[in-house]
């Protein structure tokens, strides 16, 4: 029935191309007009272009008159002319889909007609490309088009100042690496001026090899991290501090938890030791958090058992297999606790600063687009994930490359002496030969095959990409042997030699299958570009890594019984592979899924917070954060502290105002006090007395204001709110990289992993959310009306420093934050409740 309908209606795709087709016969018809008009006349199209959008028109209605003047100006510029399936392509960037084109169709051209036709818009075009020697020559190629019209291009290289960095994405059209653009989003969010941001918004992309970009890097997050500005002084005081202490007495363990905890005479010790009057006062925050880290070394903590000292270094032991696990570190100081503990030299703490995924990234685009000669095998995850639909476009001319059936041998070692010896057939016939493997171990081995048979050939590095580019455009040569790994090279066309169509095109041979098709596509896709002949070829062995997944007794008996050091030529076989690739891939699809919807739940925060920070930067009023709420919640606190909640109705107490003052005084520095009327009431309610320090609160915020003026308070707020939300969002970052970590454990208990995850980062973000105002607010009123200014220019120049110090220290990183042993949940809220107690001793 299925293939009934598809002839009478045709497929999604055909039915997608036939709606094309009226805007493709409109453009044609405008091409002799433009032909017509000067080279001048052909400019100020630009300008017409850009005052129709400005009055209304959009950009859909200028499409076919944009894409023809592009035609043309490709012509006179470039020397091209774009043809009709690239065109179509170009529509479906437009459209905010993937175009899927093969090999040589011209992709970095197809690419222009979008790019100008949404450039118009004067918001900036994103063009992604895989690396930087692309980004580089295709802005500097397309980039005379672009210029003939009257448009702007630039190129993000790393390395660039931030003015560099500002001039190029200030153009109409600005080519960069994906890496590049999620890095630069998130230094932005780190800076504390407008003026200091690179990146002017997210208005449109187009990713070039989008299935390597949106895929196959979409698993790594893009981190920030740097040295945490902590001195290593603090854990040799405190590990001093808690030698010697005694179990019961001094501190309590918990061995279940694996917890321990400082007792009132194990408090009252350190704070001797230490010479301070109150360990839990908040100035002594990293202390308190160094002393507990400083406990659990002693206490949790065994040599030789969790970790061993080796060459002067604290080297952890994996708990359940006992192996030693080099270059992984404790983190949250607990690591530098270790160190001190041991006496060997403490290394400098590293914190993320920053981080977001490619996925989210550029799910942050208004419209989002790629284009890849392989993408309609992943089409599902690309709709369900970016809602990104594949259209995949005709070839300009019919493909005519021979792909042969794949052969199969028993060893690995029998393999790869079979590739050896095909490759010298073909090669003694002159037909140029790519041959992919899945790694550079496997390219070398070949190599060393190749060099007993003196068959001269190149080895692609693809560490320098202008070197690798060069090797693959030449790899079309006539008598070329080039050796690369799959990925290598993508983007650089290989455009055949002279002869070599007569000698049967490219010849490309891949000495192992993928997990993914996609990718045994593109190097197939190597040969046979615009209609040139070629021809492709697998060689496998049964010991190749997807081989294994669906190994079984049987069939090794079978080959080892029967087919021995024979190879086996089956297209069964083909098809066979084909079905395992395709359950491979979807088990890493539900991997990358699940993974987007763990870092989805950060993101939204991530979101909000940056959001938060763009508010103040742009100077809007956050005293409505501050008012209200958190002070509601400060007097909630303190009136807790005197009138325990009992449960019962209308409960009258005794309240201690001395006692009050003094800690008002402690919170607030600045007496507030209370009249002769209000002392007097020796009975008092708890809402009745919620209320009172509520208004006493708002009366004292307001009086500061008056004292101050409004501008000035409204400078104070800024900057305390820019230096706490960056202080808590350091700190949130670390917490939600504790909670993932031991999250999937929840699924032992029976409970989702997923939905807990969801749960508690939701009850961290509202504590981040609260301690930044309570934090925030409780700073302000410490602000003295006679140091307003210095203290303004104190706070600012304190942001503005660790900002640019750690721009300038942070390290960009493609791997997963360090992993962290314990949850700083536990310890915060510890911390709350030993405050609490002393916090009058």
């Amino acid at each position: 029935m299925l293939n009934i309908l598809k002839s009478l209606f045709g497929t999604k795709n055909d039915r997608e191309l036939r709606k094309i087709a009226p805007i493709l016969t409109k453009i044609n018809t405008l091409e002799s007009k433009m032909q017509s008009l000067t080279d001048s006349e052909l400019k100020a199209k630009t300008s017409e272009f850009k005052t129709r959008y400005q009055k209304g028109e959009s950009l859909d209605s200028l499409l076919a008159e944009a894409f023809a003047v592009v035609r043309e100006a490709g012509k006179r510029c470039l020397g091209k002319r774009h043809f009709d399936v690239q065109l179509i392509g170009g529509y479906v960037l437009h459209q905010g889909k993937i175009a899927e084109m093969r090999t040589g169709e011209g992709k970095t051209l197809t690419a222009t007609a979008p790019v100008y036709l949404n450039a118009l818009s004067g918001k900036g075009v994103h063009v992604v490309t895989v690396n930087e020697y692309l980004a580089s020559t295709q802005s500097e190629e397309m980039g005379k088009l672009y210029s003939f019209l009257g448009l702007t291009t630039g190129c993000i290289l790393s390395g660039m100042s931030d003015q560099e960095r500002q001039e190029a994405y200030a153009c109409d059209v600005t080519y960069a690496t994906n890496n590049e653009l999620g890095f630069d989003y998130l230094r932005d969010n780190m800076k504390v001026r407008l003026e200091d941001f690179v990146q002017r918004g997210h208005h449109y992309s187009i990713v070039d090899e989008v299935d390597s970009i949106l895929i196959d890097e979409a698993r790594t997050p893009l981190i920030i991290s740097g040295p945490s500005d902590t001195t290593s002084d603090k854990y040799i005081i405190s590990n001093n501090a808690i030698r010697g202490l005694r179990k019961e007495i001094d501190y309590t363990v918990d061995e279940k938890s694996r917890a321990c905890a400082l007792s009132e005479a194990g408090i009252s010790k350190v704070e001797k030791r230490l010479n301070i009057e109150n360990l839990f006062d908040p100035e002594n925050n990293e202390l308190v958090h160094a002393c507990n880290n400083a406990l659990r070394a002693h206490v949790l903590f065994r040599k030789d058992d969790h970790y061993i000292v080796q060459n002067g270094q604290i080297i952890i032991v994996d708990e359940f297999t006992g192996r030693l696990m080099h270059g992984r570190r404790f983190s949250d100081g607990l690591h530098q606790a270790l160190e001190a503990k041991e006496n060997v030299q403490i290394q400098p703490e590293n914190q993320t600063l920053a981080q977001v995924t490619l996925q989210n990234y550029f799910r942050m685009y208004e419209k989002l687009s790629g284009m890849t000669g392989t993408a309609d095998t992943e089409a599902v995850e690309f709709h369900n994930i970016y809602k990104l639909n594949v259209v995949v476009i005709p070839t300009n001319r019919q493909m005519i490359r021979k792909d042969h059936d794949d052969v199969l041998f028993l060893k690995q070692a029998t393999k790869f002496n079979a590739v050896a010896e095909e490759i010298d057939k073909i090669h003694k016939t002159g037909q140029p030969i790519l041959v992919g493997t899945v790694s550079i171990e496997k390219s070398e081995l070949l190599s060393e095959l190749l060099k007993k048979k003196n068959i001269p050939h190149q080895v692609l590095n693809a560490k320098h990409h202008e070197q690798e580019a060069r090797i693959i455009a030449e790899a079309g040569q006539k008598g070329r042997v080039t050796l690369s790994t799959n990925m290598a090279g993508r983007g650089t066309d290989i455009i055949l030699g002279q002869q070599v169509a007569d000698l049967g095109g490219l010849y490309v041979i891949g000495t192992e299958r993928h997990e993914s098709r996609r990718i045994d596509n593109q190097l197939r896709g190597r040969s046979g570009r615009q209609g040139d002949p070629g021809a492709s070829k697998f060689f496998l062995s049964w010991e190749d890594e997807l081989m294994k997944r669906f190994n079984n007794k049987a069939n090794q008996f079978i080959m080892e019984k029967f087919v021995g050091d024979e190879a086996i030529h089956d297209p069964r076989l083909t098809n066979v592979i084909g079905k395992v690739q395709k359950r491979v891939e979807g088990f890493n699809y539900d991997i990358r899924k699940q993974l987007l919807q763990y870092d989805d739940v950060l993101n939204q925060q991530r979101k909000a917070i940056y959001a938060a920070r763009m508010r103040i930067l742009r100077k809007e009023n956050v005293k409505e954060i501050l008012v209200g709420e958190p002070i509601q919640k400060f007097a909630r606190t303190i009136c807790d502290d005197f009138i325990p909640p009992s449960g019962l109705p209308g409960e009258l107490v005794n309240i201690d105002y001395k006692e009050l003052e003094r800690v008002l005084f402690r919170n607030f520095n600045k007496a507030i006090p209370f009249s002769i009327e209000e002392r007097n009431k020796t009975e008092i309610g708890r809402d009745e007395f919620y209320d009172l320090i509520t208004k006493k609160l708002i009366k004292e915020y307001e009086e500061k204001e008056n004292l101050f003026g409004s501008e000035q308070m409204r400078d104070i707020e800024r900057w305390v709110m820019l230096q706490t939300i960056d202080s808590w969002w350091k700190d949130h970052l670390l917490n939600i990289d504790h909670l993932k970590d031991g999250i999937g454990l929840r699924g032992y208990a029976q409970k989702d992993p997923l939905q807990e995850y969801k749960n508690e980062a939701f009850e961290l973000f509202i504590r981040l959310i609260v301690s930044i105002k309570q934090d925030s607010l409780q700073m302000i009123y410490k602000v003295q009306p006679n140091l307003a200014e210095k203290f303004i220019a104190e706070a600012k120049a304190e942001v503005e420093r660790k900002a640019k110090l750690e721009l300038k220290n942070a390290t960009a990183e493609h791997q997963d934050p360090e992993v962290a042993f314990e949850h700083k949940l536990e310890e915060q809220e510890e911390l709350e409740r030993k405050r609490a107690m002393y916090s009058e001793r």
